[in-house]
């Protein structure tokens, strides 16, 4: 969904407290701990405003669209809404409980909320990543599961299915998310976009990037007149998933 913009000074305005020293990490993300917040959770918020800029960098969304979370403990750090990433700050922290309540920072926290927390309530997720990527959203039209055009179908669970629609932010949408997850790390949202979590903020977005790809892909290949993409078979992808458990270092 696209998240509601704000001005520099509304962002400022409704940021509070002392946001403690500030200098640049490594991931061009200003360092410094908001007050009150411990290092595992500033280091968290690091991660994850890191990961949302790349979700723009790369092309999944644009301007303050998609959003991203992060579990710390029982905590869920997560994007706020409005503010662009390129803005955000160690002061901007925003975090609630799994009921959704705030526990940390004043931002309001991202309106596909309710998505993010079914997520983490009912997987071993403990990042989550959801983007308007282009080739994706187009596919999420189309069919009602992304054909199984390459073996990193099962990198995802077996072929990527497209939850029904409903209106953002939602306890709908996210009821129709968590069937379309169902033993998949990623689903495609119908008009809409993309989700997918795994274990960390890296897992999670590679998971969006390889779908958004893998969508690009059966696009393209279905584009050519009179000719079908040829599709791997449920072994195929058996054999694929037993071979990628091993990747990697």
């Amino acid at each position: 969904m696209a998240e509601r913009h704000t001005t520099g000074q509304e962002t400022e305005g409704a940021v509070r407290g002392a946001p403690g020293t500030r200098g640049e990490g490594p991931a061009g993300v200003e360092e410094g701990v908001h007050e009150g917040v411990d290092e595992a959770v500033a280091r968290a918020w690091e991660e994850l405003v890191a990961t949302a800029r790349r979700t723009v960098a790369d092309g999944l969304v644009v301007g303050t669209s998609g959003n991203v979370s992060v579990r710390v403990g029982d905590t869920v750090l997560v994007t706020p809404t409005g503010v662009p990433y390129d803005r955000l700050t160690p002061a901007d922290v925003t975090g609630v409980d799994l009921t959704g309540r705030q526990v940390i920072g004043t931002l309001v926290p991202t309106s596909e909320l309710p998505l993010h927390l079914a997520v983490h309530r009912t997987t071993d997720a403990r990042a989550v990543v959801h983007t308007h990527a282009v080739h994706a959203t187009a596919v999420s039209t189309l069919v009602d599961e992304l054909p199984a055009i390459h073996y990193m179908t099962a990198a995802l669970g077996g072929p990527v299915r497209v939850a029904r629609y409903a209106a953002y932010g939602t306890r709908e949408l996210a009821e129709n998310t968590l069937r379309a997850l169902d033993g998949r790390t990623g689903c495609l949202m119908r008009n809409h976009g993309t989700l997918t979590h795994g274990a960390t903020l890296d897992q999670a977005y590679d998971r969006t990037a390889q779908l958004e790809w893998m969508c690009r892909v059966w696009l393209t290949a279905s584009s050519i007149p009179g000719l079908t993409p040829t599709l791997l078979t449920r072994e195929q992808l058996t054999e694929a998933g037993e071979r990628l458990r091993g990747y990697g270092q």
